[in-house]
């Protein structure tokens, strides 16, 4: 008989949906075994491993630990653009009906958690400029998650949270372009926003090779860098360039998407969770997680984005600005809002550009793992049981209609 290497359970489980998740959480536990083990000095060692790249003059000189967050983040963040064009202009979030729910879903989302996090720190002005942390939902992490309650899931109710994901990074993409960022240079800018005029030429003379719109992306993530905006940024603004249509009707930006996926999922977020997911537990007490900032993220991951999504979407269905999905209940609908209370990678990327202290980047790290955990453990619980109550209402149904 012979051999099909798609029938290797291997292959299939890097197929999954789940495995991104998967991998990101292995690597989240490896980051905090390491730190609290005798490798924890080459740990650090590691993360502080100087590189320097030099054209002529121009030299960009980093430890390790930043070029994961400022040089392989913009490619998330390019993937991020890619993903969030392609949803506005044919996919889920391509029109009013369609957007209505996620989108004030997702305000709820991020408004609520911010409050609460304001609300613990209000009298803390040295944490308060973290509000935007707990704002935010990991995409992978998130649908790993729902992927790992197998087939029976609607998948009305995967789109839900992959849409409301969307909105949490678009508006955590502007939270960072207008919060977080210092000392602009207008120079830099300028070569970036001349790069980005470009890209646009290249777009609409009908471009469809990528290898262009990467090389002038890289000359505009140099420019960014330097310009006291955050590199990551670079990322999404190339990606609105890449023509999502051929004049032959193939997808430029779709096979770029599909192709740079794998990279991201496997490589790039696991990368950038074993990065910076590392933190001591040693003396860590009640008393330490009680502080305002690791418990302002915590409970604003947790309860405020649970408390935010729910409530929101509950007030737009009976206001009649939307509805929900086909197939979706109120508890499923709760599941969900609690799943988007898994911020990890975005939280803990907000962290970095919020925070520059070790002893504030390590409360960060422990309010976003807190939180994050808690939102996955107790997201996972409730949609389990409101799936089993779905299968059991169903084969009630099916019993009544039967001879």
């Amino acid at each position: 008989m012979k051999y099909d290497s798609r029938k290797s359970p291997v292959i299939q489980l890097f197929a999954s949906e789940a495995m991104p998740g998967v991998l990101l959480m292995l690597a989240a536990i490896a980051a905090l075994v390491i730190s609290n083990s005798v490798l924890a000095p080459a740990y650090a060692s590691f993360l502080d491993l100087p590189i320097k790249v030099q054209l002529g003059t121009f030299s960009i000189a980093k430890p390790l630990f930043l070029w994961v967050n400022d040089g392989l983040m913009a490619v998330f963040f390019f993937l991020v653009g890619l993903e969030i064009k392609r949803e506005i202009l044919e996919g889920h979030l391509s029109s009013m009906d369609r957007a209505a729910l996620p989108l004030i879903a997702a305000c709820g989302g991020i408004v609520v958690p911010a409050l609460v996090f304001v609300g613990i720190n209000l009298n803390s002005p040295d944490t308060i400029r973290g509000w935007a942390i707990p704002a935010a939902t990991d995409i992978a992490f998130a649908l790993g998650i729902l992927a790992l309650m197998g087939r029976g899931v609607p998948v009305t109710l995967k789109i839900f949270l992959l849409a409301v994901a969307i909105i949490d990074d678009l508006a955590a993409i502007v939270i960072i372009a207008v919060f977080y960022t210092d000392g602009v240079s207008l120079a830099a800018l300028s070569i970036a926003a001349v790069g980005w005029l470009v890209l646009l030429v290249l777009n609409r003379a009908g471009v469809v090779w990528i290898t262009p719109y990467v090389l002038v992306g890289i000359v505009m993530w140099a420019a960014v860098l330097k310009s006291g905006v955050h590199a990551t940024l670079a990322g999404v603004l190339v990606a609105l360039m890449v023509p999502i249509r051929a004049r032959d009707g193939t997808s430029p930006l779709k096979v770029t998407e599909h192709d740079l996926h794998p990279w991201v999922a496997f490589l790039v977020l696991p990368l950038f969770a074993f990065a910076n997911a590392g933190v001591s537990l040693e003396g860590i007490s009640l008393s330490a997680l009680a502080a305002p900032l690791p418990l302002g993220i915590a409970l604003g991951l947790f309860i405020g984005k649970q408390a935010g999504v729910l409530t929101f979407s509950w007030l737009g269905v009976k206001a009649g600005l939307c509805r929900l999905p086909d197939g979706v209940d109120w508890l499923q609908v709760y599941g969900i809002a609690c799943l988007t209370g898994v911020g990890f990678t975005m939280s803990l990327f907000i962290g970095t550009l919020a925070f520059d202290t070790a002893g504030q980047l390590d409360q960060v790290r422990l309010g976003v793992l807190l939180g994050s955990g808690l939102s996955a453990l107790f997201g996972f619980a409730v949609l389990k049981y409101a799936l089993r109550q779905m299968l059991k209402a169903l084969g009630a149904a099916n019993g009544r209609a039967g001879p």
